[in-house]
């Protein structure tokens, strides 16, 4: 196992070049939010915009629009339940964002089926929080499509089918490529499991542990798998990123808030283009 360390930005995040316009930065669709968890697709969606993927889309509990409109202009919204956007949506974009607040009941799960029988296979599709509770519970089949998996320790259980005691290297690498893709086992140490190795992310600090961090991340991957070709090192640059934000946060915090990642990433990947 590779111990990740801030080369990967330099061998992700691009100089943009002068004849760019937001096309040239991807299109992110975000999918999630239902009328009780909407700070969690608008904290997924804020990490996207500010990472800097060039146009932003998230379904949405109408209930949500107000609030993630006042807050994040630069997005634009839609109602989750309404199928024929849903489709038009998620088929425009590069990467798909699906999970964050997303919640567990009968309309969560029309809602991520819904996206499963819309994803192509030259997509990327990040798999998040209830979407990973929802595919264990009724066992749903994946799509072909560019997955990755983004569960903390008790999602990988549910996930995986192995208990948190047992998550070795060796069987999460063996459940990594029955799922195929990419597996980010979230944890005070999270590790990456890739088709091409696995890694070991020691940036990051307990300042982290609050409400959001996951969500921020997942918004982040979809962010940078949307702009940088190649997606297991884009995956490897947002983990790492997110850790290193706030380890630089923590310096002078107890608690680092995963907004005030958020606002840092511009300046950060700007530190760190190359």
């Amino acid at each position: 196992m590779e111990t990740l360390t801030d080369n990967i930005l330099a061998k992700t995040i691009r100089i943009r070049p002068k004849e760019s316009h937001k096309g040239t930065y991807g299109r992110v669709c975000l999918v999630g939010g239902n009328d009780h968890f909407g700070g969690a697709i608008l904290m997924a969606t804020e990490a996207s915009v500010y990472s800097g993927a060039g146009l932003n889309t998230t379904l949405t509990d109408p209930s949500n629009f107000v609030s993630l409109h006042s807050r994040l202009p630069e997005a634009m919204v839609a109602d989750f339940t309404n199928r024929d956007e849903l489709t038009d949506l998620v088929s425009a974009a590069n990467t798909v964002v699906v999970g964050p607040g997303l919640g567990t009941d009968e309309t969560s799960l029309k809602v991520l089926q819904a996206v499963f029988n819309t994803i192509a296979p030259g997509q990327t599709l990040i798999v998040d929080g209830s979407a990973i509770t929802l595919i264990s519970k009724h066992e749903l089949k994946l799509p072909q499509a560019k997955l990755v998996f983004t569960p903390h320790q008790m999602e990988w259980q549910r996930l995986s089918g192995i208990q948190i005691a047992d998550q070795t290297d060796e069987a999460n690498e063996t459940v990594r490529k029955q799922l195929g893709g990419i597996v980010v086992v979230k944890s005070h140490q999270t590790r990456i499991y890739t088709p091409t190795g696995s890694f070991l992310n020691t940036a990051g600090t307990p300042a982290q542990a609050t409400g959001g961090m996951g969500d921020t991340l997942a918004g982040m991957i979809g962010g940078f798998t949307a702009q940088f070709a190649n997606q297991t090192n884009a995956v490897l640059a947002a983990v790492y990123a997110h850790s290193a934000i706030a380890d630089e946060l923590a310096r002078h915090q107890y608690v680092v808030l995963p907004t005030q990642i958020i606002h840092e990433l511009p300046r950060y990947m700007h530190e760190h283009q190359h």
